[in-house]
């Protein structure tokens, strides 16, 4: 394990896991870089037991309620591509709230896994940038996602881990890129808020 990084946004360092992605953080902005072939996925067809492979990913330990939101831009080069807020609690139980070319288009996409893993596109982006949202109260998190980081839309809400489990949860940055020869990705306007949103589906 390196060295924690902190960031002056965040009241929690960092830690890289996975493969090294070269993380860098200058004014304002945090840059990873994921590998050839770097995804974090684990088919629910069962044709593989373990994820396919591994991906870069930064993450830390929020205490309480939180919202951990970022501006996200991807080096799109392959499809499903993709800059992540990622979750972890436990072996095989992670989610991932992402800004993905799915297949061809910049898509808000969000993967949980729970032994394997699910995947659903929620709607297309214009250009290569969204603001993203993970939210935690209790073992509840919530994903959001915004085009102009003002207003918000709802993406899901689910349960992840134990009320232990998800009290304890990792979260943070992830890069990947499944099917391609690797992208950067770069995440900035980040903020922390030590609070749930006030509404899920008002747009707040």
């Amino acid at each position: 394990m390196t060295d924690p990084i902190d960031l002056p946004e965040l009241p929690f360092p960092l830690r890289p896991y996975g493969p090294d992605a070269n993380w860098s953080y200058d004014k304002g902005a945090l840059t990873g870089w994921a590998g050839a072939r770097q995804d974090l996925f684990v088919p629910p067809s069962g044709e593989a037991l373990d994820p396919v492979s591994d991906a870069p990913r930064l993450l830390g330990a929020p205490e309480g309620d939180f919202q951990l939101i970022a501006r996200v831009t991807v080096g799109f080069g392959a499809a499903f591509d993709a800059g992540v807020l990622y979750l972890h609690v436990g072996e095989r139980e992670w989610a991932k709230l992402c800004l993905e070319l799915s297949p061809d288009k910049p898509t808000i996409c969000t993967v949980v896994t729970r032994g394997y893993s699910d995947d659903a596109n929620s709607f297309v982006v214009e250009g290569d940038s969204a603001w993203l949202r993970i939210s935690r109260t209790g073992k509840a998190f919530a994903f959001h996602a915004s085009t102009d980081g003002e207003r918000w839309t709802f993406v899901r809400i689910f349960a992840l881990g134990d009320e232990a489990k998800a009290g304890a949860a990792l979260v943070g940055f992830m890069a990947q890129s499944p099917v391609g020869e690797g992208c950067v990705v770069t995440f900035d306007r980040i903020e922390y808020r030590p609070s749930w949103p006030e509404g899920l589906r008002d747009g707040s």
